[in-house]
């Protein structure tokens, strides 16, 4: 694993890298000890922490409360900077007619569930693995109908449709450009297909890109086992960046 510095500007997926993945995106709970890891790493990195998730702000500081931090929603259409301003980008209207035949989908398909976020649709089909294959027909047919009207993110087990601004990328570049970031050196630890425009924008940063799990095919040139894996990294962050540069107590 890539040495610890205090000049790191820190971003963090969520689901699958700070939080298990669950059946159901409302199922999914932060422990305590997240909390009180991120509470300790923020000031440890003079506030250069952020959360970069395919999930809305409000979804973030409800799971993640009394907690505010810097974040990027739904993939960087939405972004909230380290003063608590928040920019968004488009509106829910260039996916109105998206969402009536992914309703319908969802009810022919019993265990398929649509989350409506506005600028980004989302079919689940975790509880409804047999239904892979006909998601992923949909979601073809539906980027063929949009003709670039729309981008289409494929993760585990859930296809978003999205603007074609979503792009976990171009967030961290809009981080990086202002305080407290500018200046450090992105790190970007994510999961999933959804993280790799952050794993590329870091690397041409000159940053370090962390997958947790598998590493094949993607452009993260470091790995971390599992949730645990980064739980524990981000308690240990505020320690080892108060010894000495070799990284050894004195």
């Amino acid at each position: 694993m890539i040495e610890m510095a205090p000049d790191w500007a820190l971003f963090l997926d969520v689901d699958g890298t700070l939080v298990p993945i669950a059946e159901t995106p409302d199922a999914v709970a932060v422990s305590v000890r997240l909390c009180e890891a991120l509470r300790d790493v923020m000031p440890a990195l003079d506030g250069a922490v952020a959360l970069i998730s395919g999930r809305r702000i409000a979804d973030l500081d409800r799971l993640f409360a009394p907690l505010r931090l810097p974040a990027a929603g739904l993939h960087g259409l939405e972004r909230r900077d380290a003063a608590g301003t928040v920019n968004r980008i488009g509106g829910s209207a260039g996916l109105d007619d998206l969402r009536e035949p992914l309703r319908a989908f969802a009810a022919a398909h019993p265990g398929v569930l649509l989350e409506d976020k506005g600028p980004a649709l989302a079919l689940h089909y975790r509880r409804a693995p047999a239904a892979a294959e006909a998601v992923r027909q949909l979601a073809a047919e539906m980027t063929a109908a949009m003709q670039g009207k729309v981008r289409v993110l494929f993760g585990k087990m859930v296809v978003e449709f999205a603007l074609p601004l979503a792009d976990k990328g171009m967030a961290i570049a809009a981080f990086m450009a202002e305080a407290p970031f500018a200046g450090r050196r992105p790190v970007f630890i994510g999961d999933d297909v959804t993280d790799e425009d952050g794993f590329a924008m870091v690397n041409k940063l000159g940053g370090y890109s962390v997958r947790v799990g598998a590493i094949e095919a993607s452009a993260a040139t470091y790995q971390l086992a599992d949730v645990a894996a980064v739980v524990d990294l981000l308690h240990a962050l505020p320690t080892q960046l108060r010894l000495p540069q070799t990284g050894k107590p004195g």
